[in-house]
């Protein structure tokens, strides 16, 4: 007897303004999302500002070396402490000076001493729980979220394997592509490589093999592994002295963040952020030893931004037009046994994800 079909999700899951309201108070709450790179916060009082699932807030590295993170919310009268990114000593509310240590600790508030049984110990700013992975730094607003490798089970040790200068690494540009649609639309689509012979053929001639693609979910992890292009027909130069010199491999992080190593060992990620059910801003970095500029690099990001990505977006964009439409019925998932490069697998685990995310 054949099993029964998967069949995708209903199209209210990417366009209900409700259904991302859940999103938003729920699973993006729960989950771990990226921040920003240790490479930022160099200096005792660094700092950067950033939202997240509707919440404002901000990292900071403090004399002890520690990035923590907080809600960047002043524990008097509410108002917002820091915005951008700089350095401090301490920090300031602009709004009446309270001041906080490094470490969220109330140091002073002006005229408090003649306030009886005013404790200043009592007050401290509301911590996030942070992780610095592989020098990225992530946080979840759930206190009691288990730690990313229980998320991502093997996925640290293996970025190191693929990455061996990993310690060096930093940003060399981060570029913001928005996208009119579903931040899950743009997920689904990253997540599988039926489209790709179609639709992305300088990737699919000059940087991969199709025929050797294949994604498996490890935890909260989708991992894509392929082999390279025959050398002689790859788009750009690779360096073949480091391990995996000639493997492309993707660590999707479950829900909005991946690791790309590129042949010859580049660094590439991704991060979506989803700004309401139809609009996301994805975010594109690439990574040199100490942020130097590489011409090998920067050529491999502009081919990529010029053709993968701006295929991408007509695809992401038509699809949740699409989704828009009455007409839309949801058809089953292409799911092939033996997995590989035309199976829709990985979509269907992406879509079990989705569907608990948001029941829950």
């Amino acid at each position: 007897m054949n099993a029964p079909l998967t069949h995708s999700l209903d199209a209210r899951y990417y366009i209900d303004p409700s259904v991302f309201e859940v999103e938003r108070k729920g699973l993006l709450a729960r989950t771990w999302q990226f921040a920003g790179h240790r490479s930022q916060l160099e200096h005792p009082g660094d700092y950067f500002a950033f939202d997240m699932a509707g919440e404002s807030l901000f990292s900071i590295k403090g004399r002890d070396g520690v990035i923590r993170t907080f809600y960047n919310v002043c524990q008097h009268r509410a108002h917002q402490l820091v915005s951008g990114e700089g350095s401090t000593r301490v920090v300031v509310c602009p709004y009446h000076a309270w001041t906080y240590e490094l470490t969220g600790e109330l140091r002073a508030a002006p005229n408090t001493k003649s306030v009886p049984g005013f404790d200043k110990s009592s007050v401290c700013l509301t911590e996030v729980r942070t992780e610095i992975f592989l020098g990225f730094i992530f946080v979840n607003l759930d206190p009691e979220a288990a730690p990313m490798d229980d998320w991502f089970p093997g996925v640290r040790d293996e970025l190191m394997e693929w990455l061996p200068h990993w310690e060096a690494l930093k940003p060399l540009e981060w570029v913001e592509i928005p996208e009119n649609c579903n931040w899950k639309v743009s997920v689904e689509n990253y997540s599988e490589c039926y489209h790709c012979s179609l639709n992305h053929p300088t990737f699919a001639t000059g940087v991969i093999k199709p025929e050797t693609y294949d994604i498996q979910p490890q935890g909260y992890c989708l991992r894509h592994t392929t082999e390279c292009q025959s050398l002689e027909n790859m788009s750009y130069e690779i360096d073949r002295s480091k391990p995996h010199a000639e493997d492309y491999s993707s660590w999707f992080l479950w829900p909005m963040f991946s690791f790309q190593v590129y042949p010859g060992n580049v660094l590439n990620t991704y991060h979506w952020r989803a700004i309401d059910a139809d609009h996301v801003v994805v975010w594109r970095g690439w990574y040199t030893e100490g942020g130097w500029d590489s011409e090998v690099v920067r050529r491999l990001a502009v081919q990529d931004r010029a053709t993968t990505v701006e295929e991408d977006i007509h695809l992401v964009e038509s699809v949740q037009r699409g989704l828009h439409s009455r007409g839309y019925v949801p058809g089953p998932l292409v799911v092939d046994p033996a997995c590989g490069v035309n199976s829709e697998h990985s979509v269907m685990a992406l879509q079990k994800w989705m569907r608990e995310g948001i029941e829950a």
